[in-house]
């Protein structure tokens, strides 16, 4: 409307110059005449003509439409650029037809979750699939993901199935999981990571929630403030003060042998410095033969305090002295005397130094052979009933894989079979995390394996 406006008053503006010109040219051309000047006359004349045109020119380049710009200008702030219609949250109204909306597949969501791997029969490894297992779930060291390579909707339970803790509660599965192997099955088994690796995640670690303990000044008494005892299976001191339960604590669980056997062993914490008594309180108390160390002093840190002496020490009234130091290939034995009062006692305490740092050891000789001279040591201790005390730092890893060696091969001397996942579930039962890592399950399959070529060979003979 503006640009309208505009055009029609130049127009006017320009006829109106264009008569007033005409009339000048006029008035001129009569004053000239009487003058009698013609030449001046066209002189002037042309001059005014060529003013016209100038002037016309101008007025029509003034008077040319601009063109349109490539976009639309916003002449105010609430206009929208945009062509298409704009909408905010406050502009829809409340009724609104489905059909003017489009019912899109929706994407679908990355799933948040560790995955864990169940293997079927080795008859049909064709396929792959994952299962999905809640993050709570995720259990043993720091791998979190491995694979299912089973047919999908097989349910035929075959060599190497382990059904999912999610379907159980993890007590339940701690008390009936089992996979019980062959010999022929163990060598098998021992060369497959990934069966290993599936059936280890699938193991509740069972540790204990710190809630669980309200007692003061308990951090004081243990290594790691997240590896505790299990209640049901702790050790208790007895203690001549009977108000104050920290002096009846002590970080270590009785564990079961061999066919559930109770007591046969105390998983513990490698002592610290204010532990030292407390742990030889334990020895006596609970009268065991043998301790066995699997444990430097320190790896990258402190690990284990020395808490034998030299030569002699006394702890709570219970006089220590070493009698003689063995060293073999792999292991350090102290051969050392226990007396309280007039009661003297003997105890074998075997330090195993081969455990590399930080890893698992490459070899399983080392470990078995351990493991079979206190077996074989026990059969005629005086106190056959005792339990053998082992522990490491934690108490938990290399802890665990001796005791599931130990357990794994009375029953595969005595049955011709083993069951190293009801070994682990039951150790879990009594103390949480045994076995602490994959490695260390698949490390113990190694020595049983051995141990099965061992039996083997010897039966032939």
């Amino acid at each position: 409307m503006h640009t309208l406006c505009q055009k029609t008053c130049m127009q006017r503006l320009y006829c109106a110059l264009k008569y007033f010109i005409i009339i000048i040219n006029s008035v001129v051309l009569q004053d000239l005449t009487r003058i009698g000047s013609v030449v001046v006359s066209y002189i002037l004349l042309s001059l005014a003509s060529l003013g016209l045109l100038l002037v016309g020119s101008l007025f029509r380049h003034l008077l040319r439409a601009r063109p349109d710009p490539p976009f639309p200008l916003q002449e105010d702030r609430r206009q929208s650029v945009s062509r298409q219609p704009s909408f905010t949250y406050s502009e829809w109204t409340e009724d609104k037809n489905e059909d003017d909306f489009l019912d899109l597949d929706p994407v679908p969501e990355t799933p948040v979750f560790d995955c864990v791997m169940d293997i079927k029969a080795e008859t049909d490894p064709t396929t792959l699939t994952v299962k999905s297992v809640g993050l709570q779930e995720r259990r043993g060291s720091n791998v979190s993901l491995t694979l299912d390579m089973c047919t999908p909707g097989c349910s035929e339970q075959g060599f190497g199935y382990i059904m999912s803790p999610r379907e159980q509660s993890a007590q339940e599965y701690l008390q009936t999981a089992s996979n019980i192997l062959t010999e022929e099955e163990l060598h098998k088994k021992a060369l497959d990571p990934f069966i290993l690796q599936a059936e280890f995640f699938e193991i509740p670690m069972n540790f204990v929630d710190p809630k669980e303990y309200d007692i003061p000044g308990l951090v004081r008494k243990n290594r790691y403030k997240t590896i505790l005892p299990n209640p049901h299976s702790r050790v208790c001191l007895t203690s001549a003060d009977q108000d104050d339960p920290l002096s009846s604590y002590i970080n270590a669980n009785y564990i079961r042998g061999y066919g559930g056997v109770e007591k046969v062993y105390i998983a513990t914490q490698g002592p610290i410095v204010n532990t030292v008594s407390d742990f030889w309180r334990m020895v006596w108390q609970e009268r065991s033969p043998i301790i066995v160390m699997i444990t430097n002093i320190e790896e990258m840190n402190e690990k284990c305090t020395e808490y034998w002496p030299e030569e002699q020490v006394t702890y709570e009234g219970i006089e220590i002295t070493v009698n003689q130091v063995i060293q073999a290939d792999d292991y350090r034995l102290r051969l050392i005397t226990l007396k309280k009062g007039e009661e003297v006692r003997n105890l074998k305490h075997y330090w195993y130094t081969s455990w590399p740092d930080q890893k698992t050891p490459d070899q399983a000789p080392p470990l078995l052979q351990l493991v079979l001279e206190v077996d074989e040591v026990m059969q005629s201790a005086e106190e056959k009933n005792a339990p053998v005390i082992v522990h490491c730092s934690a108490g938990i890893g290399r802890t665990g894989c001796f005791i599931a060696t130990s357990v794994c091969c009375k029953q595969l001397k005595s049955e011709g079979i083993v069951d190293i996942l009801r070994t682990a579930c039951q150790l879990r039962l009594d103390r949480g995390g045994m076995i602490q890592t994959c490695e260390q399950y698949q490390f113990v399959h190694h020595v049983m394996s051995l141990y099965g070529k061992q039996l083997s060979r010897a039966a032939e003979e």
